[in-house]
């Protein structure tokens, strides 16, 4: 129960003061769009080169090199999975769901760009082709692939429910991540950051304004497919929650694994196509 918060009365121009029109804090008119329409001419041509076998409750990484596709699939049952993104010659540069949010809402689709830390800040994927589009927001205000939850970890099961409990999002990620560097879990950790949360199905209730989470509508053959705008190396964990229909970080969870499939466009199927450069901010900072 949340303590008792000492109550004020409402200014005479309260109305007036929630009723000022909200204003979007960064418009995108100013970025250049996708060229998506290139982009799927190239996949028509594709064809699959490696793919990785996700297990349930647990990680694996990836490599895409910049130019291709990778598409993630739910094969068995519905299952979520945590997406962690860097750019393959350098970890520093990773995802930030963060600013991705900011610049494209809460929830991402076909032509939404998951967008890379300072101060690279250029896109790291595009998203392409999206099975549950039709999904759009539902009257509770829940929608699929966000970027608003921060992956489920150990540390908050620990703080919310005591235990140790060891193949949360975070801890998968990790152990994904060390073995592909050939690391200790400590020198990975700090690597494993904020996710695109594929396929599961997300909102903000509208009285306490608390994340919440329902039964993803993913079911076998849906998938969410991305073109890789740089070298980038990935992680995916498959959700201890399965669906997410119930709780995150346990064993009690029907839970599958995800497919993990990588494509390559034919050779001039892009045309003169190059990696976006990184972001052009001088790094001065004032000085």
């Amino acid at each position: 129960m949340k303590p008792q918060i000492p109550s004020h009365d409402d200014p005479a121009d309260a109305d007036a003061r929630k009723a000022v029109k909200p204003v979007i804090c960064y418009p995108v008119d100013g970025l250049t769009p996708p060229d998506l329409d290139l982009y799927q001419a190239a996949r028509a041509t594709a064809q699959k080169v490696d793919e990785v076998l996700v297990p349930a409750r647990d990680a694996r990484t990836f490599s895409v090199p910049a130019g291709q596709f990778f598409r993630i699939s739910s094969v068995q049952g519905p299952q979520v999975g945590d997406l962690n993104l860097w750019n393959a010659d350098d970890l520093s540069e990773r995802f930030y769901s963060g600013k991705t949010r900011a610049l494209h809402g809460t929830h991402l689709s076909v032509s939404d760009r998951m967008w890379a830390s300072f101060p690279a800040m250029r896109p790291m994927a595009t998203i392409v082709d999206d099975s549950l589009d039709w999904y759009g927001f539902d009257e509770f205000g829940g929608s699929v692939h966000d970027v608003i939850g921060t992956r489920c970890d150990p540390y908050t099961n620990n703080l919310l429910s005591g235990g140790q409990y060891h193949h949360c999002c975070h801890s998968n990620l990790t152990r994904a991540l060390a073995d592909h560097l050939g690391c200790s879990l400590d020198e990975a950790q700090p690597h494993v950051h904020d996710v695109l949360n594929v396929f599961m199905c997300t909102g903000f209730t509208r009285d306490t304004g608390q994340y919440f989470m329902k039964a993803s509508p993913v079911r076998p053959g849906d998938y969410l497919e991305f073109f890789a705008e740089i070298n980038l190396l990935g992680a995916l964990s498959a959700c201890p929650g399965g669906d997410c229909s119930d709780r995150h970080s346990s064993d009690s969870a029907a839970c599958y694994p995800l497919l993990v499939e990588v494509f390559a466009p034919a050779a001039g199927a892009l045309g003169d196509w190059q990696s976006p450069p990184v972001n052009g901010y001088d790094q001065s900072h004032g000085r």
